[in-house]
């Protein structure tokens, strides 16, 4: 893929008011050329006296209209290309973002949010620089060079020649300056992007470095990338610093020559004081497009460094997708087969499981228990296809659960998961989250199913109260109610627990889990959980142990087994009887 193909659709879809801006860039030069050509009629007559107050007040006149038109003109393009490339900035954030979306979890396991931050600001703002300013100034300076030089061959073409003698070092400039600078602003992102990823760490995780009194070493981590991105910053702006003011050096050559051999000139009448004047009026203007190739240098190597970087998100493959879907599949019984189901994260690593097999009937509630890291957690993962598992090894009501669209599969399976995520808005908002057209009613009666209902009641501004940054406003039991909420109020065919109650005592386990059977007759449930009492209810319990299911069966017939089932309810006996506890 070609560095700038990935933009080339957002200016097709813009290319009538690209093509009117120009046009608008076009007249503005027209007058801007005019000018000078006033100008030097003004000061020939008045210094031939050939013109009186009337006239000079109508040449001035003149020149008022044509600065006006040079105003409003300016505005025009400037809404239409400047104001474009802010269009075309916020469409590709968009579609940054929704690709983002698209990608696996294997993506994010291997991404720092910092990085994929620095990509949606900085990166996207030096695109839209280039396609904005740049654009114009690219535009500006084929226009204004033609114009320029034209009408200064037409008043002396010896002058002109001399004049532009010192502008083939400007090429010479651009292409050593214009490769080093690509280079380093590559760099300068890169850094940008580690250090915006510390900082962004250290904030999350702000209380555990004050539990542990790490500030100083969190400070001195921050401060180094600090100054890697100060490092990187300095050498581009050496580069700069050395590329612009020889730019500079090269246009007050040409001034010099011109003052020099233009005023000679006018002292022989060779040429007039008034075409003299023009001459460097008409210089001036050549001085632009000069200044704006360093710029334009600057910005598309900035533009197409981010763009590349850019290009390397794009051109990730979302794992995870609709191929083989079956668009005739609208809903979900809720039956779940797993058959000879193995799974690894990695060719290199080993593996989870090892051909295991089960299955749970529609409306049905299945129980995973095991030691931690058996892989209770990542075979939810593979159900609701978190992870691609191997084809022809899980099935939702006998359908290959490739063939189950994405958009079903999350609709009528939710997952509370044990890691859970509140966003910074209000409670009712995050209960609302998977339905936000609900009513506050219906919301009112999730929470009271959950048993948060009571303790919501009880703060100053009820349901909406804001919960902070991931919920840190609430407790680890209180978030833990909030999300099971939010996956009831969307009414789910199959629901699916991952170790969802660990942070609430047994007494309001018991109640929510009651609460939870009643309502949900006839739907399917997916338990993983350490608490036998959140199980033993389960039309089937699975037993993962070292890759395999060791036990399978209900309640009674695993006790029956007398084995690793029947140690993990023992042991939690004890416990509970210690803790003076009910199991």
């Amino acid at each position: 893929m070609r560095t700038f193909d990935t933009v080339l659709p957002y200016l097709k879809k813009s290319v009538s008011r690209i093509l009117l801006g120009l046009v608008m860039l076009v007249l503005v030069d027209v007058v801007q050329l005019a000018m000078p050509k006033v100008m030097q009629y003004a000061i020939d007559h008045i210094q031939q006296r050939s013109i009186t107050q009337t006239g000079l007040f109508y040449i001035g006149l003149i020149l008022l209209v044509l600065a006006l038109c040079v105003m409003g003109l300016r505005y025009l393009w400037r809404m239409l290309i400047i104001g474009n490339s802010y269009i075309i900035e916020q469409s590709l954030r968009q579609d940054f973002y929704d690709h983002l979306l698209k990608l696996s979890q294997n993506f994010y396991n291997k991404s720092k949010t910092g990085d994929l931050m620095a990509y949606a600001t900085n990166d996207l703002n030096a695109v839209r620089m280039l396609f904005g300013i740049g654009f114009i100034a690219a535009s500006d300076i084929v226009l204004m060079t033609v114009a320029s030089f034209s009408f200064m061959m037409s008043i002396d073409w010896r002058l002109t020649l001399l004049a532009i003698i010192p502008m083939p070092f400007l090429s010479l400039t651009i292409g050593y300056f214009g490769k080093k600078m690509h280079r380093r602003f590559a760099l300068v992102q890169e850094s940008f992007a580690s250090m915006s990823g510390a900082v962004q760490e250290s904030i999350s995780g702000i209380r555990i470095v004050k539990a542990f009194n790490q500030e100083k070493a969190e400070l001195d981590k921050v401060d180094d990338v600090s100054k890697v991105y100060l490092k990187q910053n300095i050498s581009m702006a050496k580069i700069s610093g050395i590329f612009h003011p020889f730019m500079g050096f090269v246009i007050s050559s040409s001034m010099i020559i011109t003052l020099y051999f233009g005023g000679r000139a006018a002292i022989r009448g060779e040429i007039t004081i008034g075409e003299f004047i023009a001459f460097f009026q008409y210089l001036g203007m050549l001085v632009w497009p000069m200044i704006a190739i360093g710029w334009i240098v600057d910005m598309y190597q900035r533009g197409t460094a981010s763009m590349k970087r850019l290009n390397s998100i794009f051109g990730i493959d979302a794992e995870i997708d609709d191929a083989k879907a079956n668009p005739d599949i609208d809903k979900l019984e809720g039956k779940i087969t797993i058959s000879n189901l193995s799974f690894r994260y990695g060719s290199e690593l080993p593996l989870v499981f090892k051909d295991i097999s089960t299955c749970i009937d529609a409306g049905k509630t299945l129980a995973i228990v095991g030691p931690t890291g058996c892989g209770k957690t990542t075979l939810i993962e593979l159900l609701t296809r978190i992870y691609n598992p191997l084809a022809d090894s899980i099935y939702i009501d006998d359908n290959d659960i490739f063939e189950v669209p994405l958009k079903v599969l999350r609709r009528d399976m939710v997952m509370v998961p044990q890691d859970i995520f509140l966003f910074s808005d209000t409670i009712a908002n995050n209960i609302r989250l998977g339905n936000p057209e609900t009513s506050i009613e219906a919301v009112y009666e999730a929470a009271k199913t959950a048993n948060i209902y009571n303790e919501i009641m009880d703060f100053e501004h009820k349901f909406d109260t804001i919960v902070g940054e991931r919920g840190i406003t609430l407790s680890g039991g209180q978030k833990q109610r909030v999300a099971i909420a939010r996956a009831l109020l969307t009414e789910p065919q199959i629901l699916i627990l991952d170790d969802a109650l660990s942070a609430v005592d047994t007494k309001t386990e018991k109640q929510i889990l009651d609460s939870l059977i009643e309502i949900r007759k006839g739907k399917t449930t997916v338990i993983i959980a350490h608490r036998i009492s959140s199980i033993q209810h389960a039309d089937r319990i699975v037993v993962l142990n070292d890759g395999i299911i060791a036990e399978s069966g209900n309640n009674e017939e695993l006790i029956r087994l007398n084995g690793l089932y029947n140690d993990l309810v023992e042991k939690q006996k004890i416990k509970a009887r210690l803790e003076g506890e009910e199991l």
